[in-house]
């Protein structure tokens, strides 16, 4: 990617690869949470393959490579930094794959897995119990959601089973999306707080919690979280609902932002957009594959560029005591007006506490 690959003020830019933004950073001594989400984006944040799959049980999953997702490369470079990384996954066969290949990798590595569905609070709650029982501490906290259907949308596939998202409501009766994408990791944010303050007070280390969101969170419903009708099929768009629990992301790290501040707690909140990542999503799609493999190197970022600002805002210097923000490419960048409407934030925040209640 080298048309928009314009250094900002951080000295990086759209090109800049994870290893690069985080070079000479030490994290020995820290511990980081890296999950994804529940359903397909599994696929994209992990590496993972699972066709097909709509909301049910995947029929297969292999791991397509130690770099072949931004979470296992996030994993990874995190890793390779002296970070003692805990992966939240769904599928443990396929998490103890790419622990395996990053550790080959990295000998001195320090990786584990844990199974966590975002879909199901049931889960994320044994996923918290589990690590706070486990006595290790917890610096940084990072979830991946859902990064791949903002491109899907402009390229235009109709391949519902893998590209698109059909109304459907999670284990707790929650529109699939809204539950996955936010409502989960608002519930994981909530039930891990106290460790990390814990930590960051004990420590006197900040701690850091990461939000990637996408520039998708510009194109929710006109409203910007339908509060009324979360759950109601009638007027649901797979698009705007996506849009909608992106910009839940952006809400819910500015307001945890304003919280933490409150209480004086070394705790930073921020939320990301990762970059529209060339994958092998459209592998099945010979035309729209071609497409995208041709015009992809110009303006699409791959892997190692896709989880460079999520290592970015979670390791490096520049963003200490930095709060409350929405990076780009490494960089502070402008979030959209709902994102910064701070009535909206606390009015999310109280309705996720209703739900997860």
């Amino acid at each position: 990617m080298w048309l928009f690959s314009r250094k900002g003020p951080s000295g990086f830019s759209s090109s800049s690869t994870a290893e690069e933004v985080t070079q000479g950073v030490d994290g020995t001594g820290l511990t980081a949470i890296v999950t994804a989400s529940g359903f397909n984006e599994v696929v994209e944040a992990f590496g993972y393959e699972e066709f097909p799959y709509v909301g049910g049980a995947a029929p297969r999953s292999h791991v397509i490579g130690a770099s072949s997702g931004i979470g296992t490369e996030t994993t990874r470079v995190l890793a390779l930094r002296g970070v003692h990384v805990v992966m939240g996954v769904r599928n443990m066969t396929a998490g103890r794959d790419v622990k395996e290949a990053i550790i080959k990798e990295i000998p001195t590595a320090k990786v584990d897995v844990m199974e966590l569905d975002l879909s199901s609070m049931a889960s994320v709650r044994k996923f918290a119990s589990e690590f706070n029982s486990s006595g290790l501490p917890l610096n940084i906290l990072i979830i991946l959601t859902n990064k791949s259907k903002f491109l899907v949308f402009f390229v235009g596939s109709n391949n519902a089973g893998i590209m698109a998202t059909p109304f459907m409501l999670s284990q707790d009766n929650v529109e699939l999306q809204f539950a996955t994408n936010h409502l989960g990791h608002f519930l994981l944010t909530n039930l891990l707080l106290d460790t990390m303050k814990n930590v960051a007070r004990e420590s006197n280390k900040e701690g850091r919690i990461v939000n990637v969101s996408s520039e998708g969170h510009r194109f929710p419903y006109r409203e910007g979280i339908r509060f009324n009708k979360i759950s109601d099929e009638s007027g649901y768009s797979s698009f705007f609902a996506y849009g909608q629990s992106k910009l839940a992301n952006v809400l819910h790290a500015n307001e945890l932002a304003r919280r933490l501040k409150e209480e004086g707690v070394e705790i930073t909140a921020n939320s990301l957009h990762p970059g529209a990542i060339v994958t092998n999503l459209f592998r099945h799609h010979g035309f729209v594959n071609g497409l995208v493999n041709m015009l992809g190197k110009f303006v699409l970022k791959n892997v190692q560029q896709g989880a460079a600002t999520t290592c970015y805002v979670a390791l490096h210097p520049q963003v200490k005591r930095v709060s409350g923000e929405y990076f780009l490419d490494s960089n502070i960048a402008k979030a959209s007006s709902h994102a910064k409407d701070t009535e909206l934030a606390k009015k999310l925040w109280d309705f996720s506490m209703s739900l997860i209640s």
